[in-house]
């Protein structure tokens, strides 16, 4: 070899082709050099790092470069069937190793799980190589992700990872941590805080913050507490982020007051809550229906100068249109538009909604016209909205208008819809129509829920086909909808009403026999049509067997005087009140005073201002040492 370098040298600028070479005695031809030569052993691969430190060569900032490995290597990376053999192939054509660097680098750029599992199965198979800690961090951290997650892969490398014994750091600690509580996996962040207690690695707030979001993610609002006590008693204090976590954690498990309290600490330690802060707790109070704590609270971040966020009055107008405060709510809407923040689908359908409930439809069809033209296009629940309102106000034409345009132009018509339609129908006495519309829906596959059953239903019993209302509920249950307490009202009011009393009473049995809890309004039926039947006993004897049931009644009684005094069977309506005051279900004086109204609004006011100034019900007459109190039978034995 050292003769062929010296001819080499001797020429001074020959072509390969004028170069003869003089061989060793030992070799006989080229063809046993070339031999030799491919026995010579390879060199080491090398190891590539995922940046070129280009320090020597220029001066900036910025010394790190991509390497030029990195991109080929990304690009193999395809989750193909061939992918690991790929690798192997790039790797020893270019004898090159990836170092653990470049592996969780790589895995950082990654998103798809799949992949990454493969890839990160195939580095651990090179030679004289080790996942590091960042490599298991990187895949975990992909692992978890939102859009990715999978359990059973995470529990597989973190379990890798201990086994591996690998010492943790403070930044793979706190992004495990971080990691572990976004997804729930409350156990595997309590042993990553165990290790870095055992290693001394000392938590930092970041650490603290994460893991309290982890422990009320899952709804571990006690260990929460206690890690924010040891905060408050140690040297990293609590800051707002630390606060807005607990209190997410107690609106969760709907500790709102206790939320509400840690807002006042916070002041009272001259920390300033912020805007998540309040909506976290409004979000709590809308959900709980308390539509003045939501109120309140927005008053505070005005006072505080917080810019308020949309999502803010969506809540606060949403709220007021559900407790019927129509007015109220478009003044907010007036003032959220005036600071800036632009009306949305929600804020328009919920005003819409009210306005028609509120029987202004004439309201409700400018808000959707301003809606249209501020760009926002209406959905089907807007439509629905429309239509209710319409149908409330006898608008009907109008209604079916919008019902027709919506099948023209392909608004999907939902099953709240159709009820409002079939409920507006019936209620005008055009039931037939109302049927051909139960039907249309069927045939369109949407499937009729309780409130069109019961819509129908009511608009059969009004025009007083009971049996075909009976027929319907019985369809009602085969086809597996629910019957709810409000079907079951309407077919006992009719039955009664139209004397078939057994079979009402049958159907109130039915309804507790399925274990349907009656309100008012079902009882009042019942006990009404008892009343009027002549069943006043019974009817105290279904409201007794309620007690157990938990169901009280408060207004029953008063509404069967009512029934009794308004169809004149005042007789009756005296003997249920003895009845009453000698059970001591109520005390005398309100008995007299529901007498006394009953009476008045049924017409008969002479027995009315009998009754008034009379002793009956709350005086006594007294025959020798014997007092006796004056029952309200004698105001009609007199």
């Amino acid at each position: 070899m050292r003769r062929i370098s010296c001819l080499l040298l001797k020429q001074p600028s020959p072509s390969i082709t004028h170069i003869h070479f003089s061989f060793p005695p030992h070799h006989h031809n080229a063809n046993s050099f070339s031999r030799s030569f491919k026995t010579l052993p390879l060199p080491p691969p090398e190891l590539v790092e995922p940046f070129c430190d280009l320090s020597d060569v220029i001066s900036s900032k910025q010394n790190l470069q991509p390497s030029p490995w990195f991109t080929q290597i990304l690009n193999l990376l395809d989750n193909s069937p061939t992918m690991e053999s790929n690798l192997d192939s790039f790797c020893r054509q270019f004898l090159i190793t990836l170092s653990p660097s470049f592996v969780a680098h790589a895995l950082r750029s990654l998103n798809n799980h799949h992949t990454a599992l493969r890839f990160f199965t195939w580095a651990s198979h090179q030679r004289n190589y080790s996942h590091s800690l960042n490599c298991y961090v990187s895949l975990i951290n992909l692992l978890l992700s939102p859009s990715t997650t999978t359990t059973s892969a995470v529990l597989n490398v973190f379990a890798e990872l201990q086994r591996s014994r690998l010492p943790l750091t403070s930044p793979s600690a706190n992004s495990l941590i971080k990691s572990f509580g976004n997804a729930g996996l409350v156990n595997e962040l309590l042993l990553v805080w165990r290790g870095m207690n055992e290693q001394n690695i000392h938590p930092t707030l970041f650490t603290y913050n994460s893991l309290l979001n982890g422990l009320v993610g899952s709804s571990f609002i006690e260990s929460a507490e206690r890690v924010f006590v040891a905060m408050k008693e140690g040297r990293i204090k609590p800051d707002v982020v630390t606060y807005n976590t607990l209190i997410k954690g107690y609106c969760k498990i709907g500790k709102t007051r206790k939320a509400t309290e840690m807002v006042r600490e916070m002041e009272v330690i001259n920390l300033e809550p912020d805007v998540v802060t309040y909506m976290t707790i409004m979000q709590a109070c809308y959900s709980e229906g308390d539509v003045d704590c939501c109120l309140s609270l927005y008053h505070e971040m005005e006072d505080k100068g917080f810019q308020v966020p949309s999502h803010c009055y969506t809540l606060l107008i949403c709220g007021l249109c559900k407790t019927g405060k129509v007015l109220e709510a478009y003044a907010l809407f007036e003032n959220m538009l005036r600071n800036g923040c632009k009306g949305n689908k929600a804020v328009y359908t919920a005003l819409i909604d009210c306005y028609g409930k509120s029987g202004n439809s004439d309201g409700a069809l400018r808000l959707f016209e301003r809606m249209k033209m501020d760009g926002i296009e209406p959905d089907e629940v807007t439509y629905g909205a429309i239509v209710n309102g319409l149908c409330k106000s006898g608008r009907l034409e109008e209604a079916l208008g919008y019902f027709r345009f919506c099948n023209e132009n392909a608004v999907v018509v939902n099953a709240v819809f159709y009820s409002s339609l079939i409920d507006g129908l019936g209620k005008a006495g055009r039931v037939d129509e109302a049927e051909k519309v139960f039907d249309e829906m069927a045939e369109k596959g949407c499937l009729p829920d309780s409130y069109c059953y019961n819509a129908l239903i009511d608009g059969l019993c009004k025009c007083g086909r009971i049996a075909d209302a009976l027929v319907l509920f019985k369809r009602m249950e085969c086809d597996g909808c629910e019957h709810t307490v409000y079907t079951f009202t309407i077919l006992i009011s009719e039955l009664f009403r139209v004397h078939r009393n057994e079979e009402a009473v049958k159907m109130w049995d039915l309804m507790i026999d399925k274990g349907i809890t009656p309100n008012v309004a079902c009882f009042r039926a019942l006990s009404i049509g008892m009343c009027l039947s002549g069943k006043v006993a019974r009817a105290c004897k279904v409201l007794d067997e309620l007690a157990p049931m938990g169901v009280v009644l408060e207004t029953a009684y008063e509404d069967m005087i009512g029934a009794l005094c308004k169809a004149g069977r005042v007789k009756e309506a005296c003997k249920l009140a003895d009845g009453i005051v000698d059970r001591g279900r109520e005390i005398p004086g309100k008995i007299r005073t529901v007498m006394i109204h009953s009476l008045r609004k049924a017409g008969n006011a002479d027995l009315a201002i009998k009754l008034m100034h009379s002793k009956i019900g709350i005086g006594y007459d007294r025959m020798r040492s014997v007092k006796k109190r004056v029952k309200f039978q004698t105001l009609v034995d007199n």
